[in-house]
């Protein structure tokens, strides 16, 4: 492998593109209009625009990507996350140029990437589900009654979906029909596909992940778990690993249920498995995703490994030389995802320009980023601007190390989720362990109506007083 193409933008291109050129491999950066001018454009050895600033005018041109590829003879294409990263047809069209995609193959993305079908393949392995529907469902009717069999509250789940969307917690039978009717709408709107399934609905769960990597030549390792509780809309914010809800054995056996979820559809490369952990320590398979992880440097960081360099190394053929009983969980590390986005106004995204842009640095900081002070938030794509990530030899002096970061992280121009980060790690319910994807909602949106209920109560009393003294001052006799 001589040439890379990263067929994506902003810091994980940046951080794709530092790992193969450590390895000796030159890199091709794709941009579009808007981009022009970002940093993964100037990080590789080569670039090339590939369309206007509408993402399917762009990034998502795999025709375009693969023209560029062979124009510029790009040995291999590494997708990043997001994007064309799960995209079957793409990395069939890799295959069918011969062209190195950096990810499994076409069948096992395939697979993974229908809830239900993934579902159906593990089947044979002994993987514990939350218990619902094995096939996807329109009738309402029909959806209706399977509802009452599970038992209120019941998750309605788009087949092809992710990121929240197609999901829809029902509380009872009365509000079953809008909420199927609106899943299945929002399913066909995002996906193209209004398949939903239906499953109990796990009151108070944990989000855990497991880091599984695989060759060709069946060896297949994890790399140990990462929480990924703290959300908002179904999507993560705050990441660690490990997780201080698992205990060496809990983990053993959600380890190796990863592993399986992998052999099950011949997976190669990095991926991950997904589960719900109940508040009985019970899990559940949630989905697998089938590329990097936003969140895979925490796993680096106390893995002791280069996530990026194994992928490159299985996608060349050369076999693992990690061993499971190799791999030792050292120290902890947590991660911050920097969004363009205002937490007190329900997260909506900030735009404008990055009038002051400054990183913390520092002794076990590292911040993957896409971004530069004077640049402008691009409307048309995802609005994280980095990761901060910080380790320490323990949970405590990782979050210490955080808050620092936290405060050393300068940014004017836009709302970000930095003070939100900052809540959540100062935080008695975080720094105890004892939360779960529930935290915004208990927490941090709690906090912000005491907030509104106490800056509203200031203000009436102010309010009272003034017409006190007033009512005082026309009572008032003149000598």
């Amino acid at each position: 492998m001589k040439k890379l193409l990263v067929a994506n933008r902003g810091e994980i291109a940046i951080r794709v593109m530092r790992t193969a050129k450590k390895m000796g491999i030159k890199t091709v950066a794709v941009f579009s209009e808007a981009d022009r001018n970002s940093p993964h454009v100037k990080h590789a050895d080569q670039a090339v625009c590939i369309g206007p600033a509408p993402s399917n005018e762009s990034y998502l041109r795999g025709d375009k990507i693969i023209e560029v590829s062979k124009e510029l003879n790009v040995d291999a294409i590494h997708p990043g996350y997001g994007f064309l990263s799960e995209n079957a047809d793409f990395a069939e069209l890799c295959e069918a140029n011969n062209i190195l995609f950096i990810g499994p193959r076409s069948k096992a993305i395939r697979v993974m990437g229908s809830k239900l079908a993934a579902k159906e393949t593990v089947k044979g392995y002994n993987i514990p589900m939350v218990p619902g529907t094995d096939e996807a469902i329109t009738d309402i009717p029909e959806a209706k009654k399977i509802a009452k069999g599970i038992g209120f509250p019941i998750l309605i789940k788009a087949s092809a979906g992710g990121g929240g969307k197609g999901m829809r917690i029902v509380e009872n039978e009365a509000e079953f029909e809008s909420q199927m009717d609106r899943a299945i709408s929002e399913a066909k709107n995002a996906f193209g596909d209004g398949s939903v399934f239906i499953e109990k609905y796990v009151a108070s769960p944990r989000h855990i992940e497991i880091q599984i990597m695989a060759d060709m030549h069946g060896h297949v390792i994890h790399l140990f778990e990462r929480e990924c509780s703290i959300q908002r809309r179904h999507q993560k914010v705050v990441e660690e690993a490990p997780s201080v809800a698992l205990t060496p054995e809990l983990r053993e056996k959600m380890g190796q249920a990863a592993i399986n979820v992998a052999r099950s559809c011949d997976y190669i490369g990095a991926g991950t498995v997904e589960f719900l952990l109940d508040e009985n320590l019970n899990f559940y398979f949630l989905e697998m995703n089938t590329r990097l992880q936003v969140e895979h440097p925490v796993s680096e960081w106390i893995a002791g490994v280069d996530l990026v360099e194994l992928q490159i190394k299985v996608a060349r053929g050369e076999k693992l030389d990690l061993k499971q009983e190799d791999l030792k969980i050292n120290g902890h590390a947590l991660e911050l995802r920097v969004y363009a986005e205002d937490p007190m106004n329900d997260f909506l995204p900030s735009v404008g320009n990055l009038e002051v842009y400054t990183l913390p640095e520092g002794e076990n900081i590292r911040v993957d980023n896409g971004f530069e002070q004077g640049m402008d938030i691009p409307i048309y794509y995802d609005p994280m601007l980095s990761k901060l990530i910080t380790y320490g030899k323990t949970r405590e002096e990782a979050i210490e190390l955080m808050i620092k970061a936290i405060d050393n992280y300068h940014i004017k121009g836009v709302e970000t989720t930095l003070p939100f980060g900052r809540f959540v790690f100062e935080h008695e319910a975080f720094r105890s362990g004892n939360f779960d994807t529930h935290f915004v909602k208990k927490h941090f949106s709690q906090s912000l109506l005491e907030d509104q209920e106490m800056l509203e109560a200031e203000i009436a009393a102010k309010i009272a007083l003034k017409h006190f003294l007033m009512e005082q001052k026309l009572l008032k006799v003149p000598n």
